[in-house]
C-alpha cells in the first residue's frame, strides 16, 4: 500500500512521541492512534524504563489511551501509526484491537512482526487482518534509533 499525505503528517506526530521516550532513557519509539475523523485519539511512546513495565511499548500505550478515550476496545475504524515495525506483542495487540490499518516508519529486521521476521497482522489463521503501509519517513525514524543505540554503545 502507498502512504498518503495524512500518513506522513501522523508519522510526524509519532516521531514527536518517540523523542519524548528519549527523556526517560527508553528506546525512541512513538505511536499514535488516529480515529475515523482524522484526529489523534491516542498517543504513546516507549515507557518501559520509566514505568518499570515490560508491556509499556509505544503501541500498547497508544492503543490503551485510544480505547479509554473512545470508550471501547474495538478500534475498528482507527489507524495505528508507529515509528518502528511492531514486535510480536504489539502486532498481537493491534490484531486484538481490530485495528484495520497500520502505518509504520522503520522496519525491524530483528524483531518485526508485521512482515520482517513474522507477519502476525496478516496471518490468515487469525480472525482479523491488518493492512500495512511501511516505510513512511523511514529514514527519519531509523535515524532516531541508530543515534540512540550508537550513544549506548559508546558508553
Amino acid at each position: 500500500m502507498v502512504a498518503g499525505a495524512d500518513d506522513v503528517r501522523w508519522m510526524t506526530v509519532a516521531i514527536e512521541e518517540a523523542r519524548v521516550a528519549l527523556g526517560s532513557g527508553d528506546v525512541p519509539v512513538g505511536a499514535v492512534v488516529v480515529g475515523a475523523d482524522g484526529e489523534v485519539v491516542g498517543r504513546g511512546h516507549n515507557a518501559r524504563e520509566r514505568d518499570h513495565d515490560p508491556t509499556a511499548h509505544a503501541e500498547v500505550v497508544a492503543l490503551r489511551e485510544a480505547s479509554v478515550r473512545l470508550g471501547r476496545w474495538r478500534l475498528d475504524d482507527c489507524t495505528l501509526v508507529v515509528t518502528l515495525e511492531p514486535c510480536l506483542m504489539c502486532a498481537g495487540a493491534t490484531v486484538l484491537a481490530r485495528v484495520p490499518r497500520l502505518v509504520l516508519g522503520a522496519w525491524d529486521p530483528k524483531a518485526g512482526a508485521c512482515g520482517s521476521q513474522w507477519d502476525v497482522v496478516r496471518d490468515r489463521r487469525l480472525n482479523h487482518r491488518v493492512e500495512v503501509v511501511g516505510g513512511v519517513l523511514e529514514d527519519e525514524c531509523g535515524a532516531l534509533l541508530r543515534e540512540f543505540f550508537e550513544e549506548r554503545r559508546a558508553d
